[in-house]
């Protein structure tokens, strides 16, 4: 059968890259074209690749307003050239300021699509459940509390665990033990707390300011930041000179994993923080009417992925304004060596990999997909 994939980010392409190994596992006649990433590429054939994210991202409302004309432009594109493939299937993966439009112009065009990780619209634009009800033919989803909330928007989706326990499991092995993880990177013995501020430009403007005057209180531990290599690292400097907090690039797993404890904002980051073992305290700071707003916007309590599937505030989530920095303190220190909620939050990452899913998700949903098509053939 033929596969048309669209990821427009780099988890996008991650969890894209394993659908393809899983789908050509259950389909061994399987033929891909796709927009995605270098990952993607390597898996399904770099020929098959038709738009590299990087010329696809567009974050936030100002680069969305700048350049409509250019997503325009290549939403057309990727409609011809779906319509010139002529797939068995559309799989959509997350991205929905595109994948939902690519998904009404599919279901007019007589397509099968499947959305893969569905977009979070148990947080904000709740609008689009319709959108999904009406375009989107099976919505597979990877968060476990998503099956109760799409079961009650008359939406029946599948469920075969989290793709990232198995790219964690995959670069877990890897991972550097904390000393030898401060020899690569020139470190000393301190123990080390990760900061884990974004991935946009507006989270970083926003939250590593906050998350420096934090490590001014731990003389201790030396603080590190995960840098991503999409964001140049003069933006980092504006925010570090000065202190003593380090910036590494390219090695948030390995970060995380050597770090002792972890301030993390809210996103993905929250749910592999908690995988990889380290305690965390959630911050993130918006505008002060936004806070205000949270009860009435907001469609659930937590905004922490690990909160959201365990069903309770399992770590600290410190959505403010302007970051109360004794909290911070606080909530930290009982994470920390000896803190007073590190055992007990250890042991709800143990229950979250159980409620989460074990290994091998991408060749469940893989297998699941191919198994639908075939009975509707």
């Amino acid at each position: 059968m033929k596969y048309y994939l669209i990821a427009g980010e780099p988890s996008g392409d991650l969890h894209g890259s394993n659908l393809i190994e899983g789908l050509k596992k259950a389909d061994p006649e399987a033929q891909f074209r796709f927009w995605g990433g270098d990952l993607m590429a390597a898996a399904g054939g770099a020929a098959n690749l038709r738009k590299h994210y990087r010329e696809t991202s567009f974050f936030g409302i100002v680069q969305v307003l700048l350049n409509l004309r250019t997503i325009g432009r290549q939403m057309r594109e990727c409609q011809a050239d779906v319509a010139e493939f002529a797939p068995d299937v559309l799989i959509l993966i997350d991205y929905p300021g595109f994948n939902m439009k690519m998904a009404r112009w599919a279901k007019e065009h007589g397509i099968r699509t499947y959305y893969y990780i569905a977009p979070k619209v148990w947080a904000w634009r709740e609008h689009r459940v319709e959108a999904i009800r009406r375009y989107v033919d099976r919505l597979f989803i990877i968060f476990p509390f998503e099956r109760g909330y799409f079961s009650r928007k008359g939406i029946e989706p599948v469920f075969e665990g989290n793709p990232l326990v198995d790219a964690i499991a995959a670069r877990q092995a890897a991972l550097p033990a904390p000393a030898e993880f401060r020899r690569q990177h020139g470190l000393d013995e301190r123990p080390i707390v990760a900061l884990v501020a974004g991935s946009r430009r507006s989270e970083i403007r926003d939250n590593l300011p906050l998350m420096v005057r934090l490590s001014e209180r731990f003389p201790a531990y030396q603080f590190v930041v995960t840098a991503v290599p999409w964001l140049d690292r003069a933006l980092y400097d504006r925010y570090l000179a000065g202190s003593g907090v380090r910036c590494v690039s390219e090695a948030t797993y390995e970060t995380i994993a050597a770090a002792e404890a972890a301030v993390v904002t809210s996103g993905t980051a929250t749910l592999e923080t908690a995988l990889l073992g380290t305690p965390e305290v959630v911050v993130y700071r918006t505008l002060w009417f936004q806070v205000k707003l949270r009860p009435y916007v907001l469609k659930v309590p937590w905004v922490s992925l690990v909160n959201l599937n365990l069903g309770r505030e399992a770590v600290t989530e410190i959505i403010q304004s302007d970051l109360s920095i004794e909290r911070a303190e606080r909530e930290l220190r009982a994470v920390l060596q000896g803190g007073a909620r590190r055992e007990g939050m250890l042991r709800d990452f143990d229950e979250l990999r159980t409620v989460i899913g074990g290994p091998g998700a991408s060749e469940r949903f893989a297998r699941r997909m191919v198994a639908l098509l075939r009975e509707n053939a």
